[in-house]
């Protein structure tokens, strides 16, 4: 897909390892392109579910540089999907969120969650089925948490999150892309590509505060004056996405099957020996040379 950077104002980031581009923010900077991070960083280690990202604690670090490097406000964390198998119950789940917080307490304002999907996902059940020795084919499915799990992990995370609150820590809870309806206990559903937030942290860009209610740049007048903000904002809900997700227009540009963190419940990924070959292709000093 081909993007224009002309008039980028935003990227937002997706990741489970930041590090490698810290050296390279500089550049966004020097051009006027505003950027925050989406950071996963869940706790499978004794389950093997993420089996090329590194230990828990050198993510906890990575996560804290970037935080003391752009802010807090600008690094999200995501504890997802959440995962169950026979002995990784609800109450163990809940009780790796708690552990990982308490290392990142200070370091974000969200944690972002979702429950995992299986059954919509042939790549899915395919992987945790090959890679995994936690399910068969015939109860893959049960990966999934049934309407009395998930309602033992939402007040759990409610439990959670006031302890943390009493502590200091008022971090916000919000689901991704889940159609159930958590305002009762004060869950939001996330914006990933957010408006609301980037008004929030970049909003001495004027132009991009004005696309943000308008979805146009504006045109200056004769003196450099901006338009004044109309007083109904536009909604620009992206109408490419599922119908329950919050995110804003924006340009994916992101590649399937390309990814070697081979986390078992990825549906970006067909399988192993398809990404193997495809970074075979890729020439880390050139432009991407998959067919």
């Amino acid at each position: 897909m081909y993007i224009s950077f002309a008039n980028c104002k935003v990227v937002v980031f997706w990741t489970k390892n930041p590090k490698p581009i810290f050296p390279y923010l500089n550049e966004l900077d020097k051009r006027g392109i505003h950027y925050y991070f989406q950071v996963t960083l869940n706790d499978y280690v004794d389950e093997g579910f993420e089996p090329s990202v590194s230990s828990v604690e050198e993510r906890v670090e990575t996560f804290k540089l970037l935080s003391d490097m752009i802010g807090h406000e600008r690094v999200i964390w995501r504890f997802d999907p959440l995962i169950i198998t026979p002995s990784l119950t609800p109450r163990a789940l809940l009780t790796k969120i708690w552990r990982v917080g308490n290392l990142l307490k200070g370091y974000t304002d969200k944690l972002v969650f979702s429950f995992v999907d299986v059954k919509a996902y042939r790549k899915v059940q395919n992987n945790l089925v090959k890679e995994t020795n936690y399910f068969s084919k015939e109860d893959v499915g049960s990966a999934e948490m049934n309407e009395a799990q998930r309602q033992e992990v939402i007040e759990g995370l409610v439990k959670i999150r006031e302890a943390w609150k009493q502590q200091g820590w008022n971090v916000k809870l919000a689901t991704c892309a889940e159609a159930f309806d958590y305002d009762a206990y004060d869950i939001e559903h996330n914006r990933c590509i957010d408006g609301e937030l980037m008004e929030q942290v970049f909003g001495e860009d004027q132009e991009l505060v004005y696309y943000l209610h308008t979805g146009k740049l504006p045109e200056p007048s004769l003196f450099g004056e901006l338009p004044p903000l109309p007083d109904k904002t536009k909604n620009l809900k992206d109408k490419g996405q599922r119908k329950i997700c919050g995110c804003m227009v924006s340009k994916d540009i992101g590649m399937y099957n390309t990814c070697r963190h081979f986390c078992v419940y990825c549906y970006a990924n067909t399988s192993k020996e398809l990404v193997i070959k495809n970074a075979a292709k890729h020439n880390d000093e050139n432009e991407s040379i998959i067919d």
